[in-house]
């Protein structure tokens, strides 16, 4: 590692990875050592990433170097994990997520119009461009960073608005912060509220095991080895998909297809090839797919620059609480009865409090934070992420566009 000129410094990439495994075992030490932590259902690697992220801060802040993290490692976590989250989605499972499935995508759009509203009226009463009420809604928040950078320079030329790039990405990172932690609070408050069981949970969770329940003894070297070839097939196939829909116009993340092809995988070799061992469901699947979700989040959180909020605090502090109460008022009143006031619309209203104001991992983290304590919930882990990562893209841009042009 060595400084530039600026005197930043940059972390290369397997260093990184290797943080964010010891990152995401301070989390875990500290959900063990803090009950409060543990309650309110804070998943490990939020709270060892937002540790690293505050000291990297107060080093900056002290006059010291500027740390950097690559991300390289991190990006093909994410695919990873998706990957296994398709590679567990049964046919049954769609199947019993079609309706849920369909109302969630409802929720999540009026959501977006809702989160717009706000945006807009946060930029009327801090006095900044209407332009700005994307990049304090649907564009930073729902969106992420990527959305966030794509439509900064887009605002900044219509209306004349100087840093609506760098308002984007610190409304991102700051809503992927609240975003970790607003969602197990959510779960616990109804699943206690209402005294709920995973009763009509049938099938064993894909992620969220917990610990002292893991069937370690059942794990063998040749079932890991038969889960990564197939984890690799998938992801070279979903590559091959991915740039085809980009040939076509399409432009979705790379993990969406991957997580297509796991789908397909899952449920056509068994009939195809029916005396090739499969890997959905197996423990060996569960634990790649925890591994990868909880280094990828470590990474992540432990990544952010927080002191590129501080010349934005006012503002951003200020939309995003009423962001936050928007989505905690959605996600109780309105989301959970909709879906049907069970364990699993409790589940739902934590994954949704994550990806409405942060990111898919996020979601999936905070929901695996509640089953681990509560238990399981497949059909929430299988329409969440097709709902916030492949129907919501398509529509934020339809809906950005659509107040740009008010």
């Amino acid at each position: 590692m060595e400084a530039d000129a600026a005197g930043a410094v940059t972390v290369p990439d397997f260093i990184t990875f290797t943080l964010g495994m010891i990152v995401y075992f301070i989390g875990y030490r500290l959900n063990r050592s803090v009950a409060f932590l543990r309650d309110f259902n804070i998943p490990e690697p939020v709270v060892g990433g937002l540790l690293v992220a505050l000291a990297t801060a107060c080093l900056f802040a002290l006059d010291g170097p500027m740390l950097s993290f690559e991300t390289g490692a991190r990006d093909r976590l994410l695919v990873i994990f998706f990957v296994t989250i398709g590679l567990n989605a049964q046919l049954s499972t769609l199947v019993r997520g079609g309706r849920p499935l369909a109302l969630l995508l409802g929720l999540t759009l009026v959501f977006m119009l809702l989160q717009n509203i706000v945006g807009l009226i946060g930029s009327v009463v801090f006095g900044l461009p209407t332009g700005a009420a994307v990049l304090l809604g649907s564009a930073s928040l729902i969106g992420g960073h990527g959305t966030a950078i794509a439509w900064g320079p887009e605002v900044a030329s219509r209306y004349d608005m100087a840093g609506a790039a760098e308002m984007g990405i610190a409304a991102a990172t700051f809503g992927l912060v609240i975003a970790a932690l607003i969602g197990g609070p959510i779960a616990r408050y109804l699943v206690t509220r209402d005294a709920l069981t995973p009763r009509d949970e049938d099938q064993p969770p894909m992620v969220g095991l917990p610990y002292e329940d893991a069937p370690q003894a059942t794990l063998d070297f040749i079932g890991f080895m038969r889960a990564l070839v197939t984890i690799n097939l998938a992801i070279i196939a979903g590559f091959a998909l991915h740039q085809a829909m980009q040939t076509l116009g399409i432009m979705l993340p790379l993990f969406v297809p991957c997580l297509m092809v796991g789908i397909v995988i899952a449920n056509v070799q068994p009939i195809l090839f029916p005396r090739l061992p499969v890997v959905s469901g197996t423990p060996v699947l569960a634990l790649i797919s925890e591994f990868s979700l909880a280094v990828f989040l470590s990474i992540s959180l432990m990544s952010m620059q927080l002191w590129t909020l501080v010349g934005l605090a006012g503002p951003l502090v200020g939309v995003l609480a009423l962001q936050s109460v928007l989505a905690l008022v959605f996600c109780i009143y309105v989301l959970y009865p909709v879906m049907g006031r069970n364990y699993r619309a409790a589940v739902l209203g934590a994954g949704f409090g994550g990806f409405v104001l942060g990111a898919t991992p996020t979601a999936i983290a905070n929901m695996t934070a509640v089953t681990k304590r509560y238990g399981p919930s497949p059909v929430a882990f299988i329409i969440l992420p097709l709902v916030s990562a492949f129907f919501v893209d398509l529509a934020n841009a339809f809906v950005i566009q659509l107040f740009l042009s008010l």
